[in-house]
Formats: C-alpha cells, sequence, structure tokens
C-alpha cells in the first residue's frame, strides 16, 4: 500500500500503463465503520485508488493498522492486498474507489 496526494496522481504515480476499468463514491456517516467487513479477506487481482474527499481514519492493510488517511491523501492498494478503511473522524468518511485494469 502506497498513500499518495491528489498532485502526485496528476505527476504519474498511477502505475503506467493503467486506466479506471470501474469504479464508485461511498458516505459513511458512522465512526468506526470498517469497508469491506464480511468474513475472510477482501483482495482484487488488479490495483485500487481510494480518494479521500472527506473524513479520516485507518487504513487496515493484510490484518495489520498501516497508516492514517485524511481529506486529501490518495491509497493506492497493490494487487493482492487484503484492505479495509476504517473511519474514526467526527465527520462522515466519503471517498471514491477505481479499479485500474491491466
Amino acid at each position: 500500500m502506497r498513500k499518495l496526494a491528489f498532485a502526485d496522481v496528476v505527476g504519474g504515480a498511477i502505475p503506467a500503463g493503467r486506466l479506471v476499468d470501474r469504479g464508485g463514491f461511498r458516505r459513511y456517516d458512522e465512526p468506526g465503520f470498517r469497508t469491506h467487513d464480511e468474513p475472510g479477506t477482501h483482495t482484487h487481482t488488479v490495483p485500487e485508488v481510494f480518494c479521500i474527499y472527506q473524513g479520516s481514519g485507518t487504513i487496515e492493510i493484510n490484518g495489520a493498522a498501516a497508516d492514517r488517511f485524511t481529506a486529501g491523501d490518495v491509497l493506492l492498494i497493490e494487487p493482492g492486498e487484503d484492505h479495509h478503511l476504517i473511519s474514526d473522524g467526527d465527520v462522515p468518511l466519503v471517498f471514491t474507489w477505481m479499479h485500474l485494469q491491466e
């Protein structure tokens, strides 16, 4: 997992040759909300990008707290990494997610 800023993405931090395949927008109001909280791991075979627009929290990678994030951060999840965002701010967590095609 790498934590980036929006300026880094514009500067080419998204892996060369990758395009957005699909994505979405999410808002979670409750502090302590954990994405993909179903049993088992949550992984992909392609990179996933999270752009954090509002709120803050911790990213969990492969079962361990990896880093804090806040509005303005961009998180690049590598293929195969089990990942979960955990909201802990006073305002709702708002982000977009994108799967990058191979």
